[in-house]
């Protein structure tokens, strides 16, 4: 993204931040057009596989629709996301449902839609499927999520495919799996995947984890099963401390290539971080200024209501100031306004001296950052908006608290 400073005002894409900051309600979200672009056609060229995005990182329906529109797939973990999926356009042949918590309401919905995959996460889950298909007359093409038992070496709370996490069958079990899902008429086993976490830095994992699967898909078509996909998970790590990202996926599709050289399936990816991270400002007003003990804080209208990432993992996101951008430099802590000791967003972190109403913007939170907010504190939902070639569009009106209390109905008896 093109990022120019003109008389000490921010300017993106050719938007004055400033402008929009003094004409807008804060704090809000902004996204550019461009780096989702950019990021999608370079992590294409560097897989050359096919791309589903996990939805679960960034459902702003606007980007959907632009995501679908570069080409990529959805992958869904909710019957919500999954019919933000379908209004968004993507085609239910390019929809993949995961998910570990699946009801029979959802998995009927997905069938009935015509979806390319329901991946399933437990044994119990493929034979609810089948039931389902059976008693719709049908026959559903299934994939099954596998859980490698590989230690991704990331954050406890984002590891995804150790024995001991929540998601998918353990890959130990792949041959009772194969041998129920040959008893059932209602379904066919189309697919394997994996996902082991997020974060994930480490080549050697990736190449470890490439190789199992590998096998799994191998032992899956010795017998006599017509695997026709094998989806790889996602999890490429951004770096939110410098402005670069520090994972080589070009090395990471040469990796594909070698270990699945000459294979029957298509291998496919599900990236949601990597897409949309970086294309993700939040911009917050400082509502307070106050020094306790050594402490300088800047309270700004922007917390862990606004984002929960670093109340929630201890992730650190860049912070620099839009406005008065002098040469004297201080040392803060910026906290949000809720009722939380953990509502911090970054701690010692130098800027130019700062004022009450002063902007400043938080950088890299296009991903698990306006999907995760609440109305915690009763404080509304941030509005979002999306930035293109001069121009922007607020795709997300947010919310006040007028709408929150509407949306409550008081009985008669009270």
């Amino acid at each position: 993204m093109s990022t120019i400073y003109n008389n000490d005002i921010l300017y993106f894409d050719g938007v004055n931040i400033l402008d929009l900051a003094l004409t807008s309600q804060t704090p809000f979200y902004l996204y550019s057009q461009k780096i989702i672009i950019d990021t999608y056609h370079q992590l294409k060229n560097d897989l050359n596989s096919e791309i589903f995005f996990a939805i679960k990182a960034n459902s702003n329906q606007a980007i959907l629709k632009l995501i679908n529109q570069l080409g990529a797939g959805a992958d869904v973990v909710s019957i919500g996301e999954l019919k933000r999926a379908l209004s968004a356009g993507f085609e239910p042949s390019k929809i993949i449902f995961e998910g570990v918590g699946k009801s029979k309401e959802d998995i009927e919905f997905a069938i009935n839609k015509k979806i390319r995959l329901i991946n399933a996460e437990s044994i119990n889950e493929i034979i609810m499927i089948d039931e389902i298909s059976r008693k719709l007359n049908t026959t559903v093409d299934i994939g099954v999520r596998l859980n490698p038992n590989v230690d991704a070496k990331t954050l406890d709370k984002i590891s995804t495919g150790r024995k001991t996490d929540k998601f998918g069958i353990n890959i130990e079990k792949l041959e009772e799996v194969i041998k129920l899902i040959q008893s059932l008429k209602g379904i066919k086993l189309k697919g394997i995947s994996c996902h082991i976490g997020s974060q994930l830095s480490n080549i050697k994992i990736f190449e470890n984890t490439f190789e199992i699967m590998k096998k799994a898909a191998e032992y899956v078509l010795s017998n006599d099963i017509n695997l026709e996909h094998v989806d790889l998970g996602g999890g490429f790590a951004v770096n939110y401390e410098q402005d670069v990202n520090d994972l080589n996926t070009k090395k990471i599709g040469e990796i594909t290539k070698s270990i699945f050289k000459n294979c029957k399936y298509n291998v496919s990816f599900e990236p949601g971080r990597y897409l949309v991270a970086k294309s993700g400002f939040i911009i917050t007003k400082i509502l307070s200024l106050k020094k306790n003990s050594t402490i300088n804080f800047l309270i700004t209208d922007a917390g862990m209501q606004t984002l929960l990432r670093p109340s929630m993992y201890g992730a650190k996101h860049r912070v620099q100031a839009l406005n008065n951008l002098g040469n004297k430099l201080v040392n803060y802590t910026i906290a949000g306004p809720i009722c939380e000791s953990s509502d911090i967003i970054l701690k010692d972190i130098r800027l130019p001296s700062q004022k009450i109403n002063n902007y400043l913007i938080i950088n890299d939170v296009g991903a698990y950052g306006s999907v995760m907010s609440s109305n915690y504190n009763s404080r509304g939902f941030p509005s979002e908006i999306l930035i293109h070639k001069n121009n922007f569009c607020n795709t997300y009106e947010g919310q006040n608290i007028s709408e929150i209390i509407q949306q409550y109905k008081i009985p008669d008896w009270i």
